[in-house]
């Protein structure tokens, strides 16, 4: 009996290790060795060569990131959506839990300004949201709710 339970724990840490493994932070080793230290700090050494170039692709990606994920999941559907959806996704205030995905168990929450909870005005579009989200993502196990303005739950689906 104990024996199990010990088995159990061990397959657990190992389960816990592998997921913690799975979301690593990309390295942060430094990548260019044969630099040398002084070429860091003197301008217009070996690390400052591409620095203009580097520093506008930063610039363009900070732009990128600042964008709310409401904002990106409502431009998406403004490019790729169907008449329904863009309507109903006018109406969504708030996505949370979108960009942070492990294909393990991903969720994520749209809020948007829709009343009266399930049996309210909202329930139609929530189907039409959630659809669109699972164009907009993708997870090999995820799960979008959509809520009203005050936080009742609308609908759901698989993403």
């Amino acid at each position: 009996m104990k024996s199990k339970i010990v088995l159990g724990a061990v397959v657990g840490l190992v389960v816990i290790g592998a997921v913690s493994a799975n979301g690593g932070d990309g390295g942060t080793g430094s990548a260019d060795k044969g630099a040398s230290a002084s070429a860091d700090k003197q301008p217009g050494g070996a690390k400052d060569a591409g620095a203009d170039t580097a520093d506008a692709a930063d610039k363009a990606g900070q732009t990128e990131q600042k964008a709310s994920q409401a904002e990106q999941f409502k431009a998406f559907v403004q490019e790729n959506g169907t008449d329904q959806e863009k309507e109903a996704v006018s109406h969504v205030t708030k996505v949370q839990g979108a960009d942070d995905q492990n294909d393990i168990l991903d969720t994520a929450d749209v809020y948007t300004d829709f009343t009266g909870g399930i049996m309210g005005e909202g329930t139609g579009p929530a189907e039409l949201i959630a659809s669109a989200f699972a164009d907009w993502k993708q997870s090999a196990n995820g799960l979008v709710t959509v809520y009203d303005a005050d936080g009742e739950l609308l609908g759901n689906g698989q993403f």
